[in-house]
């Protein structure tokens, strides 16, 4: 069992949306609720809680549930069933890493989905140049936008740009480009450098609201830092049958 359960009051830290519903729950558990230095978070809601909560604690164990009021479950995985298999220290544990971008002013940005770089100026694509482990990839890309995505981001934005995602490596889709490239998917530990040939344009990651604004000439360049943080219960929390009934607009 993970250390973290062996203590006879963990600290747990709680983010998202709907959390009346959430905090009684967790009165019934061997925690006390803290805004600092927890030893575990637990975002309720969907994927943007969790996003948010790596951001606002990196690093520290999570645990993602669903709230019941917008994202229905099945009978397997309900918010109580699945906390009482969390205290017990009996979910499966993944580590998750993250995608780095870092500006050459020194400018740095880190999301455990994606990095976006994307046009300011609807009328106009953006043109952009890939290098990779220091080899031109892309001597030159016309498109709306570039996402480079880790594989625990990939069944998103990644996934609506290339219709498929994938389960190692690092994702480059290439939105709406005007050669038709959709998507290609490198080495985990590779190195990218991208040149922006024609802004101006905006670099974020994942939902943060904060954006690095770049002009023509910039470059930044991206890698993973693997291994980051721990999450518990990612199965549950991507379970097909109840991303079914979100699918199908079942309610609670």
């Amino acid at each position: 069992m993970d250390s973290i359960f062996q203590k006879k009051e963990i600290r747990v830290a709680v983010v998202g949306r709907n959390l009346d519903d959430l905090l009684p729950m967790l009165k019934m558990f061997p925690c006390k609720i803290v805004e600092e230095s927890p030893d575990l978070v637990i975002s309720h809601g969907g994927d943007g809680a969790l996003l948010g909560a790596e951001r606002k604690y990196p690093g520290v164990p999570k645990c993602p549930l669903r709230d019941h009021r917008e994202n229905p479950k099945c009978p397997r995985h309900s918010e109580i069933s699945t906390l009482q298999k969390l205290f017990a220290g009996q979910l499966k544990t993944v580590m998750l890493s993250k995608v780095v971008a870092k500006k050459a002013s020194g400018e740095c940005i880190s999301g455990i989905n994606e990095i976006l770089l994307d046009r300011t100026q609807k009328a106009s694509a953006i043109r952009y140049r890939i290098w990779v482990d220091g080899e031109l990839f892309k001597p030159q890309v016309v498109a709306d936008s570039l996402v480079i995505s880790t594989p625990f981001g990939s069944t998103g934005y990644f996934q609506s740009i290339s219709r498929g995602n994938f389960t190692t490596g690092l994702g480059l889709a290439f939105n709406n480009s005007m050669d038709l490239m959709g998507f290609a998917v490198i080495g985990e530990n590779s190195q990218i450098t991208v040149e922006l040939l024609r802004g101006p344009a905006v670099m974020g990651a994942d939902n943060d609201p904060t954006m690095i604004s770049l002009q023509s000439g910039d470059t930044f360049t991206v890698h993973v830092e693997h291994n980051t943080t721990t999450l518990y219960g990612l199965d549950i929390f991507r379970c097909m049958d109840c991303y079914d009934l979100r699918k199908n607009g079942v309610r609670s």
